[in-house]
């Protein structure tokens, strides 16, 4: 399995600022109590843990166990696998630049990306995003690489397609504890418990698992270096699932100067959870997605993320609870002029009213 690291060595850097996050437990009979502290959170800054999901420890283990395996993978024969227009497959190091305006490069980490099973023969494959996903083959993952031994309700072989069924499996699950949280984000809006789960909305949702492995880099702001630049997530929620080492930063108030960045230190079992830009947009503003990144420490890094949009062709709309005469449901987000002209376009596949032309402040 993978090391064990030891508590002194993850703890967060002397006097940097850490910020205590609430905690959301989906097992909570007390369900107006959750809406309500969810709701103060989704005020405050839209990240939280999520407790007593379901998903038993020794399974989560497992799944990065085998990610971790697969980033060990020669460069080569990862990027057989590179990533394609559907947004499956390997991103090799300096992939993304999330903060292309204050980054020297691109982020320090590399990412498998795996979304729904959707056959080439199947009408959705011909949708944005949806299609096979692309598996290690039997060249660069033998049958015999999963000959090991595991811990726990995982004796035995583990073959090359067990493991493909360990990462679809972890989509479907990571796909229900969406769900769960969905219905107490749409009591949080004042609206029908199932208002998200619908089958328009949710029910052919565009969901992805995303592996990280971040580089053994130290960030240094100062000189650009990140592992993940500073960005929201521009779905409706993310849930990551990360080892203890430290890196994720989540900064409130994106317009102070200078900007203050505080530490979300990683709580076994739990799920950290953020929502994006969609739900903000969706809520009229109301709930809000916030700034984040990741700074890397010197040592390796994996996390595990998953990102729920919704149906391809779902039109994200504000919803009737959180507009009114006096706030009228905004374009945008922080959208300057009342009066500017409105077209439909696609974000990332997802049909949605935007301006015609956006201010050059604007950070999308």
């Amino acid at each position: 399995m993978a090391e064990t690291i030891k508590e002194e060595e993850t703890q967060i850097p002397e006097f940097s600022n850490v910020s205590i996050l609430n905690c959301i437990d989906l097992s909570s009979p007390d369900v107006q109590s959750t809406v309500s502290l969810l709701k103060q959170v989704c005020l405050d800054s839209g990240f939280f843990y999520v407790i007593n999901h379901g998903i038993d420890k020794e399974f989560m283990d497992e799944v990065f166990y085998q990610s971790k395996r697969f980033f060990t993978l020669p460069k080569e024969d990862k990027m057989k696998l590179l990533r394609n227009e559907k947004n499956r497959g390997y991103a090799p190091l300096f992939d993304q630049s999330l903060d292309p305006a204050n980054q020297m490069h691109g982020d320090y980490k590399e990412g498998y990306y795996i979304g729904v099973e959707v056959s080439e023969d199947h009408p959705d494959s011909q949708k944005p995003f949806y299609g096979p996903n692309r598996w290690p083959s039997e060249e660069i993952l033998p049958e015999s690489l999963y000959a090991a031994q595991m811990e726990g309700n995982y004796g035995g072989i583990l073959s090359r397609g067990i493991v493909i069924c360990l990462m679809i499996s972890t989509l479907d699950i990571n796909r229900d504890v969406a769900k769960s949280i969905s219905r107490l984000l749409a009591l949080a809006l004042g609206l029908n418990v199932n208002f998200f789960c619908q089958a328009g909305i949710l029910g052919k949702s565009i969901a992805t698992l995303k592996l990280l492995h971040y580089e053994d880099q130290i960030s240094e702001p100062a000189k650009g270096i990140y592992g993940a630049g500073a960005h929201s997530d521009f779905g409706l929620i993310t849930l990551l699932a990360t080892d203890d080492n430290y890196g994720l930063q989540i900064c409130k108030d994106k317009d102070a100067k200078p900007q203050i960045w505080e530490y979300v230190p990683p709580l076994k079992g739990a799920f950290i959870v953020n929502i994006g830009d969609m739900l903000e947009r969706w809520s009229n503003c109301f709930f809000r997605s916030t700034l984040h990144r990741v700074l890397g420490n010197g040592r390796e890094r994996y996390s595990i993320a998953f990102f729920v949009e919704p149906n391809h062709d779902f039109v994200v709309e504000c919803v009737p609870t959180c507009q009114s005469e006096k706030n009228p449901p905004k374009r945008i987000l922080d959208l300057s002029s009342p009066q500017s002209n409105m077209e439909i376009t696609f974000f990332r596949g997802i049909e949605i009213l935007m301006p015609t032309s956006i201010p050059t402040n604007e950070m999308m």
